[in-house]
């Protein structure tokens, strides 16, 4: 969640609200329908969720959904990312019905871009934080594991959901926000990979926007979701442990 211009007023601020937001703690809002997903075409870079490729048995026959004992260990561990400063935590998610609710965001159909870094609908999730030593503003990351074809279903309303979704409006722990969406180019990782940016004004900052990147990989029947915040310059989490993440979540999911 990005606060307005008027709520957020300094860039320690942008931190907690970025590292929330990729936490969940941002999308215990009301349930709300989101638009009916019609056919897309994938890009040729991103296989199609619902048609696997001939040489990749079905997951729904391999692999049972990962749970959350079997997350956290997938997740890093201290000396695995010199990139960030330890100890390295990871959390799984709250209790049900002890986070604080909020109002539907304003536009419905972008309600699947807050669901993935949330893993709502999930079998099991997790989220780690990374407190980066080049960037204050931090990063994080969210595994969750799915039943049946559910992974791929999610993930399609996420695709579904970019073709559409350019801005909207909510409220979190911070106050009211706002934020316009970017698409950008993922790397090419997983078995599908879906990448955007959502930019939040932040007036008191001479740097210029918040400005967070979510990376999003469907692995089997897993998704994981990359969150990097900046403040001016786009930042990118890193590839390379988005690599090693990913083919762990896949190694997990063998037979």
């Amino acid at each position: 969640m990005q606060a307005r211009t008027t709520r957020l007023t300094t860039r320690a601020a942008a931190t907690f609200i970025g590292l929330a937001l990729a936490s969940g703690c941002a999308t215990a809002q009301e349930p709300e329908a989101t638009a009916e997903a019609s056919p897309t075409t994938p890009s040729a870079t991103t296989p199609s969720p619902t048609t696997p490729s001939p040489t990749t048995p079905s997951v729904r026959a391999r692999a049972e959904p990962l749970t959350t004992a079997q997350l956290k260990d997938l997740a890093f561990k201290d000396g695995e990312v010199p990139q960030a400063h330890e100890p390295l935590s990871v959390q799984a998610p709250p209790p049900e019905g002890s986070e604080r609710s909020f109002p539907p965001i304003s536009v419905p159909a972008c309600r699947p871009l807050i669901d993935v870094r949330s893993g709502e609908g999930s079998f099991a999730h997790v989220f780690q934080v990374f407190n980066w030593k080049k960037n204050i503003m931090g990063g994080s990351s969210t595994l969750a594991s799915y039943e049946g074809d559910e992974a791929e279903q999610r993930f399609a309303a996420l695709r579904q959901a970019l073709t559409t979704c350019r801005s909207y409006e909510g409220e979190g722990y911070a106050g009211p926000f706002e934020v316009t969406v970017r698409t950008e180019t993922p790397p090419q990782v997983g078995e599908e990979a879906l990448a955007f940016r959502e930019i939040s004004p932040v007036e008191s900052d001479s740097l210029g926007d918040s400005s967070e990147q979510f990376i999003v990989v469907r692995t089997g029947n897993t998704i994981a979701t990359f969150s990097e915040l900046s403040v001016g310059p786009d930042l990118s989490f890193p590839t390379e442990l988005i690599r090693r993440q990913v083919e762990r979540l896949k190694d997990a999911q063998q037979p």
